[in-house]
């Protein structure tokens, strides 16, 4: 973070010093919420939990270095006393942002908001440094934590929005205030919550709504291939981007293929010239995703050649999503357990397939949280699917949404063991650890709260005949 007094911090977020024997004392270091994290000259934000009270880390924090602490009561070391820490630190992060005058990139969507923020960090990295939300933080502590790590420096700052309702983005803008929004998809992750689609575009438009007009350089950048996320541009007063595979996409993609190994190849065209991207990561969903990087890069001044060696040479950044590691006996194991919607799920199995050309296919699948009345559904939809791809075996992890996933697949024709329901991730390891054969293709994915990266794990620390497999 920028440097600023105690006094500075405490003017700007509305709070009172206690225990501060010095109000001139800087906070140099960074802003942290994890005691651990704290180190000298940092800035220590105490929540209060439902297992842990940060305030009573407080002495600690700072005999580790830590400048202050930013929480809600004296804690008799130096702290900044505030009604509301989480509004306090959102203050904080939204007088740094302005301060800097950095340029900001927020982007939102129902999925590969993740996958894209990364692939857009590594593309505008090239061009100047460039600070990027870390795995998915992208909730109202998340992205204030990871504004107030850029600097003086900072030229590019990319911001990845959460949304669990309405007016949740709104407020994301408020804090922090984007000159680039990026909108990637409308889709059926947090149905349940928002009540359908419709509500859920309506939240996501948000973020065009909240971006500078056009004469002030506010850019919409938005999916042409997406009906409702085109419809956004009627929401903003910014200059509208249209990237996709449409012929009327500003920068859009042709020729698109996947190698025989299940990567992304196509030809890029921008509004400044075209070029040829081969990626390093698994699944023509990636596409979309590079699509929208690529017109984020062309918005901030790089040239079709420099977007498309980028995007070449981008890889994952977070964990747990389309993981490919390949045992010494041959196995591949593909962890796609971070996360799953009903998009995000096909596309992984579309992306199993291509990979698995001339060899045995494997999908571990769990649970689809939040779909509320689609869930049936959806999990019916996907076990379909599995049969429609042809993959070798459906494996079903769990209670009644793993059911209706092995119906699914019943229902389109898998009455053999093409298609199998078992109760837990240690019974789909035990099953695996058993059937697997040298050269199989292994996808597990699923909802978060399911936690099926233990099943990746599990077959990643033994191989196929025991031995410890290499990482």
């Amino acid at each position: 973070m920028i440097t600023l007094s105690l006094a500075e911090i405490a003017e700007v977020v509305g709070g009172r010093m206690h225990d501060i024997p010095d109000a001139t004392a800087q906070v140099t270091g960074p802003v942290v919420r994890d005691s651990r994290e704290a180190g000298p000259g940092s800035l220590f934000v105490a929540f209060v939990g439902e297992r842990v009270d940060g305030h009573d880390f407080a002495s600690a924090v700072v005999e580790a270095g830590a400048a202050a602490v930013l929480g809600s009561r004296p804690v008799g070391v130096p702290a900044i006393v505030v009604d509301d820490v989480q509004a306090a630190l959102g203050a904080l992060a939204r007088h740094v942002v302005r301060r800097l005058g950095t340029t900001l990139v927020a982007l939102t969507g129902s999925a590969g908001k993740t996958s894209t923020k990364d692939l857009i960090a590594q593309v505008l990295r090239r061009k100047a440094p460039t600070v990027f939300t870390p795995g998915s933080m992208n909730n109202e502590v998340g992205l204030p934590l990871t504004a107030l790590t850029a600097t003086e420096e900072t030229r590019f700052l990319v911001l990845e929005m959460g949304a669990r309702g309405i007016g949740h983005i709104r407020y994301l803008c408020e804090l922090t205030p984007p000159k680039v929004g990026l909108v990637l998809n409308v889709g059926s992750a947090h149905i349940g919550e928002f009540g359908g689609r419709e509500q859920i575009a309506q939240a996501k438009g948000e973020l065009v709504e909240a971006l500078p007009p056009a004469e002030e350089g506010g850019t919409a950048i938005l999916n042409a291939d997406d009906a409702l996320v085109r419809a956004m541009a009627s929401r903003t007063k910014a200059k509208v981007i249209l990237f996709g595979e449409s012929d009327e996409a500003d920068v859009r993609a042709e020729n698109v293929r996947l190698t025989d190994s299940g990567q992304p190849s196509f030809r890029l065209h921008t509004p400044s010239g075209a070029s040829d991207v081969t990626m390093r990561l698994y699944g023509e969903h990636h596409v979309s995703n590079a699509l929208a990087a690529a017109a984020v890069a062309h918005e901030l001044g790089m040239s079709a050649d420099e977007i498309a060696t980028a995007l070449s040479e981008a890889g994952s950044l977070s964990r747990w999503r389309m993981e490919v590691t390949e045992r010494p006996d041959g196995v591949t194991v593909v962890n796609d357990a971070y996360n799953a919607n009903p998009e995000s799920m096909k596309a992984a199995l579309r992306a199993l397939v291509a990979m698995g050309k001339g060899r045995r296919t494997w999908a571990v699948l769990g649970k689809m949280a939040e779909l509320g009345d689609e869930a049936l559904a959806e999990h019916d939809a996907v076990g379909r699917l599995a049969v429609r791809l042809n993959v070798s075996k459906l494996v079903a992890v769990g209670g009644r949404e793993a059911q209706w996933l092995q119906l699914g697949a019943y229902n389109e024709g898998s009455w053999g063991e093409e298609s199998v329901h078992v109760s837990d991730a240690q019974a789909a390891v035990d099953l695996l650890r058993s059937e697997l054969r040298p050269g199989d293709v292994v996808l597990v994915k699923a909802s978060r709260s399911v936690g099926l990266e233990s099943v990746a794990s599990a077959l990643l620390e033994t191989g196929a005949e025991g031995e410890v497999a290499g990482r």
